[in-house]
């Protein structure tokens, strides 16, 4: 049963974009080396959902003066926004950043 409550789980993982093994806290969802993540949860930390595809970083949002990466499923269309971490690839994410200017 999912819950609305997010449950912080501790997991290392190897991204399945760029093949990199990434070390998590408890608070990763995302690779911090090419920014990709996986459509795993229905609520933050549940584990819950059945699709598991790839999460593409397809632009970048600032609230409150904290970058947020917005992620869209490859598999099934659904947009999830997460915050951009002090782990992430600046490089990477200011290329996303200029990409996300020019659309």
């Amino acid at each position: 049963m999912s819950s609305t409550t997010f449950i912080r789980t501790i997991e290392n993982f190897t991204c399945e974009h760029c093949g990199k093994t990434v070390k998590g806290n408890g608070y990763t969802n995302h690779c911090p080396y090419c920014l990709w993540s996986k459509h795993v949860d229905i609520y933050p930390g549940d584990r819950a959902s059945d699709c598991l595809g790839l999460m593409e970083p397809v632009g970048i949002d600032q609230k409150r003066g904290n970058f947020i990466v917005v992620h869209l499923c490859t598999k099934c269309g659904y947009s999830k926004r997460n915050k951009v971490s002090k782990n992430d690839d600046f490089t990477v994410v200011t290329r996303l950043m200029a990409k996300s200017l020019n659309k």
